[in-house]
C-alpha cells in the first residue's frame, strides 16, 4: 500500500488554509485535550442528540461562559464541534478524541512527554541531541531517566510503549513457539513484559532479559511480584563494546529495541549478535515498518513518533521503513526467512538466520 499519496492539486487558497492548520496546531492540540480533560467532550456527547447551549455546557463542567467559549469556537475551526443556532454538538472527530483509545494514549504521550521538550527540535536536529530531554533532567538519553521520570511523563511513556508493542505479543508468542526454542534471549526486555507472558505460556524456555541496569531493576520487580522461576537478567548497556552478548540461545529476541539506536550501531549490534549465535539459531526481531502498515491511520501514526526519538529520546535514532532496515540486515550479513505483518497493531515480525 502507498502511503501519503500526492495531493498537491490544491488551489492557492485552500494551501493556505492548509498551512494555517499546521501554524496553529499546538494550541488545537491543547484546546482539545483541555476540553477532553476537563469532560466538555463527555457532556457534548451526553447531549448528542439536541444539542446543549453554552450556557449549559459551561454550568455542567463548572466553568465561566467566557473559558468554554473560547474552547467551543475553536474546536469549531477544528471540526471537533458543530454548531447549530444557539446549540452545540460534538462531531466524530469529537467523539474520537475522548473515546478512542489509541488517540486518548497517543494524546497524552505527546502532551505529557513530549510537549515542552518539542520546543527544542530545532536545536536536536543540529545537534543530533536529544535536547528536549533537558525538560525533566540533566539526561543524555530518556532510557536510564525512565525510572526517575514525574510520574505522569512515565505513566504516559510506558503506556503509549505497551499499547504499541503490547498488542503484538500473543501472536509472536505463538510463532515464537512453533520454532521450538528451549532458551530465548530477550535483548532490550525493558520491564520485562514480553518475558513474564511467555514464561506463562511456556515455564519450559529458559528467558533471559538483558537490559541497562535502571530497566533490568524494573524487570526484577515484575518476576518477583509474579512468582516466575523461568527468567534470568543480564545487566548490560549493548552499546559498550566490551559488552559481551551471551551465546548459545536458540533465539535471540529484540522487540522496539533497535529503533533506539542510529544506523551504524544498529548494524554493529546484529553483527555482535550474530556472532553470538549457536548453529541453528535465529534472530526474531519486532517491529512497527511504517512502510508495511496496513492503513493510513497507522503509518501516520508510527511515522510521526520518529520526532520523539530526535528531541526527548537521544538525538539520533527513529521509525524505520522496512527499505531501510531491509538494508541493515543485508550489512550485518543476515538472512531474511520469514517475514509476518499486521501482528498486533501495527508490528512486522522478521525472522532471520
Amino acid at each position: 500500500m502507498k502511503f501519503f499519496k500526492d495531493n498537491d492539486k490544491l488551489n492557492a487558497l485552500e494551501a493556505q488554509y492548509e498551512a494555517q492548520k499546521i501554524a496553529f496546531a499546538p494550541i488545537i492540540f491543547q484546546v482539545a485535550r483541555v476540553m477532553r480533560d476537563l469532560e466538555i467532550l463527555k457532556v457534548l456527547k451526553q447531549n448528542s442528540k439536541n444539542g446543549i447551549t453554552l450556557e449549559e455546557l459551561a454550568s455542567k463542567v463548572n466553568l465561566s461562559n467566557y473559558s468554554v467559549q473560547v474552547l467551543l469556537e475553536t474546536a469549531l475551526s477544528a471540526n471537533i464541534v458543530k454548531q447549530e443556532d444557539d446549540f452545540w454538538f460534538l462531531t466524530k472527530v469529537g467523539f474520537f478524541l475522548d473515546n478512542d483509545e489509541m488517540t486518548r494514549i497517543n494524546m497524552n504521550y505527546n502532551h505529557y512527554v513530549n510537549y515542552l521538550g518539542l520546543y527544542n527540535l530545532e536545536e536536536s536536529i543540529k545537534q543530533n541531541k536529544a535536547c528536549g530531554l533537558k525538560t525533566f533532567g540533566d539526561w543524555e538519553t530518556i532510557y536510564p531517566a525512565l525510572s526517575s521520570l514525574p510520574p505522569k511523563v512515565k505513566d504516559s511513556w510506558f503506556e503509549f510503549d505497551h499499547y504499541y508493542s503490547d498488542g503484538g505479543f500473543e501472536e509472536a508468542i505463538k510463532i515464537l513457539r512453533s520454532l521450538n526454542p528451549k532458551s530465548i534471549l530477550d535483548i532490550g526486555g525493558n520491564t520485562g513484559k514480553f518475558a513474564t507472558l511467555l514464561s506463562k505460556k511456556d515455564e519450559n524456555i529458559q528467558i533471559t532479559i538483558m537490559d541497562l541496569p535502571q530497566q533490568i531493576k524494573l524487570a526484577k520487580q515484575n518476576i518477583y511480584e509474579n512468582d516466575i522461576k523461568n527468567i534470568s537478567t543480564y545487566e548490560a548497556n549493548i552499546l559498550a563494546k566490551d559488552t559481551a552478548i551471551p551465546t548459545n540461545f536458540d533465539i535471540v529476541w529484540m522487540s522496539q529495541f533497535l529503533d533506539c539506536f542510529k544506523e551504524e550501531q544498529i548494524i554493529d549490534i546484529l553483527k555482535r549478535v550474530k556472532k553470538s549465535l549457536a548453529r541453528g539459531s535465529k534472530i526474531c526481531i519486532m517491529e512497527p515498518f511504517w512502510d508495511r502498515q496496513n492503513n493510513e491511520t497507522a503509518a501516520y501514526c508510527v511515522i510521526n513518533t520518529s520526532v520523539y526519538f530526535t528531541a526527548m529520546a537521544n538525538g539520533y535514532s527513529k521509525m524505520f521503513s522496512y527499505k531501510d532496515f531491509e538494508r541493515y540486515l543485508k550489512e550485518a550479513g543476515l538472512e531474511v526467512c520469514e517475514i509476518v505483518d499486521n501482528i498486533g497493531i501495527c508490528q512486522t515480525l522478521i525472522i532471520c538466520k
